[in-house]
């Protein structure tokens, strides 16, 4: 079957926007994921409406590619010396930004008047982080100090509180509702979790004495690029989370293979390529019609997880007793959100249908807002702190 001409135009135009987002972004204060989803936005069908239909088809897979790609790169950033210099401080922040945060979000809704399973819904929806683009900023900006690397791994385990709390605030609505039955909903974010964190294990335990044997020291990128893959298939085909279980591949992988000299490096180049076509295409993807009759709604949740990332990353900094500037920026630093919160309104949406015309809108159009804006912020914060002494 011959490859459709307009299939490579695509992508080799969505790589040379990547050099133009690069080129704006070292000029201006937008970071290169925003310039990237706003160009994806200018070329989609709420603007010039040149990419092709059947295109927008492979957003998805893009999207798992990359994801799993991510959490490969921020699983290898979480190396026992950086943890020990800053674990607990990690594992408290992470924590409590992500319980104040369903808190603040959930009594706000309720006080505005939404109903009380709407609001905890949507709470536990606001815990989730975008990972794919704090990590771009940091990648694309190369900070030099601590908060940049401690946001990585607070970002990496803040997913996976956001998982536990959404699994909990789903099984406790549902036993409302149907009883002890509703049981199997933790059981299944249970599975999700742990199974995640087991296959990440499994694969990364015998790929860190594999590995690197070929090429002395570092492994080959077919080598990198296949565990990847391996991993994200393996994950998708058991029905846990793709994300966590790369990232505890990374993890594991970072810290058993002694004869590595660095173990990610041969896949950052390729992963590169895949951010510019995934948020390109998350900006063709955007829908900017979800912004239209949920003005009123959305603005409270907004503001309403604004000031929770601020409060929770506030309070949890000062539990783990990190410096003031590092507790002033270090949630809104938090701010970006994506894929992961669709993905939970999605499951939430399939278990409450009664919410669904509400509940959707709000987080798609908050995800607009948060996947523009948030980057942004996640660059000023670290500016401010890394860069000002």
């Amino acid at each position: 079957m011959n490859v459709s001409p307009y299939f490579l135009l695509t992508v080799g135009g969505f790589l040379l926007l990547g050099l133009l987002a690069s080129a704006i972004a070292q000029k201006t204060i937008l970071p290169r994921v925003t310039i990237l989803l706003l160009l994806g936005v200018a070329i989609g069908e709420d603007g010039l409406d040149v990419v092709p239909a059947s295109f927008a088809d492979y957003f998805h897979v893009v999207a798992d590619i990359t994801l799993v790609m991510i959490g490969f790169l921020i699983g290898g950033k979480l190396t026992l010396k950086s943890l020990r210099g800053s674990g607990l401080s990690v594992l408290w922040i992470s924590l409590v930004a992500a319980v104040v945060t369903v808190f603040v979000v959930a009594l706000t809704l309720s006080v505005c008047g939404f109903a009380f399973e709407l609001a905890l819904m949507l709470g536990c929806i606001a815990a989730a982080t975008a990972p794919a683009a704090v990590y771009d900023v940091v990648a694309q900006f190369q900070p030099q100090g601590k908060f940049a690397k401690r946001l990585l791994s607070i970002v990496a385990l803040d997913d996976i509180w956001g998982l536990v709390l959404f699994g909990l605030g789903l099984a406790y609505l549902k036993s409302s509702a149907e009883g002890a039955g509703s049981a199997m909903v933790l059981l299944n974010v249970l599975r999700d979790l742990g199974g995640a964190l087991v296959l990440g294990l499994l694969i990364g335990l015998p790929a860190a004495h594999l590995t690197g044997r070929a090429k002395k020291g570092q492994p080959m990128l077919s080598e990198a690029l296949g565990l990847v893959l391996v991993c994200g298939g393996m994950a998708l085909l058991f029905g846990v989370s793709h994300l966590i279980a790369a990232m505890m591949m990374g993890c594991v992988i970072v810290n058993r293979a002694k004869h590595h000299k660095y173990p990610f490096h041969a896949l950052e180049g390729v992963e590169s390529i895949f951010l510019v076509i995934f948020f390109v295409l998350a900006g063709v993807s955007l829908d900017l019609e979800a912004l239209k009759g949920v003005g009123l709604l959305a603005s409270s949740y907004v503001l309403a997880r604004i000031f929770g990332k601020c409060l929770g990353g506030w309070l949890g900094g000062q539990v783990a007793g990190v410096d003031t500037k590092t507790k002033r920026w270090i949630g809104p630093a938090m701010l970006p959100q994506a894929g992961v919160a669709i993905g939970m309104a999605l499951v939430a949406c399939a278990e409450l249908p009664d919410y669904e015309q509400v509940m959707l809108p709000i987080v798609i159009s908050s995800t607009v807002i948060f996947e523009i804006v948030g980057p942004i912020v996640t660059k000023f914060a670290i500016r401010r702190v890394d860069e000002q002494p």
